[in-house]
């Protein structure tokens, strides 16, 4: 396989631990390791189970149990994950999607999981999503991002930029774009409702600290935004995931057409995406 599976039996394993630390991340909001009842109606779990349990192929459903999803995970980790030991450190995790994360941001990444007394490991990867990368921005704790805090964080990407020769976009008119987008109550700060009420909320955290994504943003293919528009239930990961596993199963049928295992690939037959 493309990303050297170690062997059967562990990789299924793997993926049910995976399953399950997506549940909890998503689910279990105190992050005390136990579901409460009020987390469970309060969360998508019995659909997704239900779905699950209707649904003949698993890749159908999205939330939790999508075995694209598990691969897509593994092979990234496994990518980043040189001396396969299953630990991410920081200098590891620096060197992501070609080095799209700024060091400031991995820095409170790993300081929010020491708070937890978690190791650095598979989670760093699987499941960061919308509360946690907000955390993350808000240094002081205190439940708002301010104009001080954002800026912060995008100094580094200002810095960046200059060094690739790019032309910098201030923080004065990012700092408009990003009021814009979000729209806030109060435009003074951004609370975590104000961002859970915005389809653009991820753009947001790009423009902080993810360079490739925002200068991606910044030239947005009209075909994909077409694609959104098209199929507005599926999140930014959904449509990654499936793009990226269409990739990985493309490379490993070449790989065995190389070694004469496998039958040369028919363009007719791929996916139209």
């Amino acid at each position: 396989m493309s990303c050297d599976l170690p062997n059967m039996n562990f990789p299924l394993q793997l993926a049910a631990e995976t399953v399950i630390y997506r549940i909890f991340y998503y689910i279990n909001r105190s992050g005390n390791g136990n579901l409460t009842l009020r987390e469970l109606k309060r969360g998508n779990l019995i659909d997704a189970m239900q779905h699950a349990d209707e649904e003949e192929d698993i890749n159908k459903v999205l939330r939790y149990f999508s075995y694209e999803h598990f691969y897509v995970i593994y092979c990234k980790f496994w990518e980043l994950d040189t001396d396969h030991d299953f630990l991410i450190d920081k200098e590891i995790l620096i060197r992501y999607g070609n080095h799209a994360l700024t060091y400031r941001i991995v820095d409170r990444v790993f300081s929010q999981r020491e708070d937890k007394s978690s190791e650095p490991s598979l989670g760093v990867l699987v499941c960061v999503h919308l509360s946690s990368w907000f955390k993350c921005i808000d240094l002081d704790g205190n439940g708002i991002l301010t104009r001080n805090e954002m800026q912060f964080f995008y100094e580094e990407q200002l810095h960046r930029m200059e060094c690739m020769a790019q032309e910098p976009v201030l923080f004065e008119d990012i700092l408009c774009q990003i009021i814009d987008m979000i729209g806030p109550e109060d435009e003074s700060y951004i609370t975590l409702r104000d961002l859970k009420g915005c389809k653009l909320s991820g753009s947001v955290f790009n423009i902080l600290f993810n360079l490739n994504k925002f200068m991606a943003f910044e030239t947005r293919d009209p075909f994909l935004i077409r694609q959104e528009r098209e199929n507005p239930t599926l999140t930014d990961w959904d449509r990654f995931a499936h793009r990226e596993y269409i990739r990985l199963s493309m490379e490993e049928d070449v790989e065995d057409a190389s070694n004469g295992s496998a039958e040369v690939w028919d363009e007719s037959l791929e996916a139209p995406f």
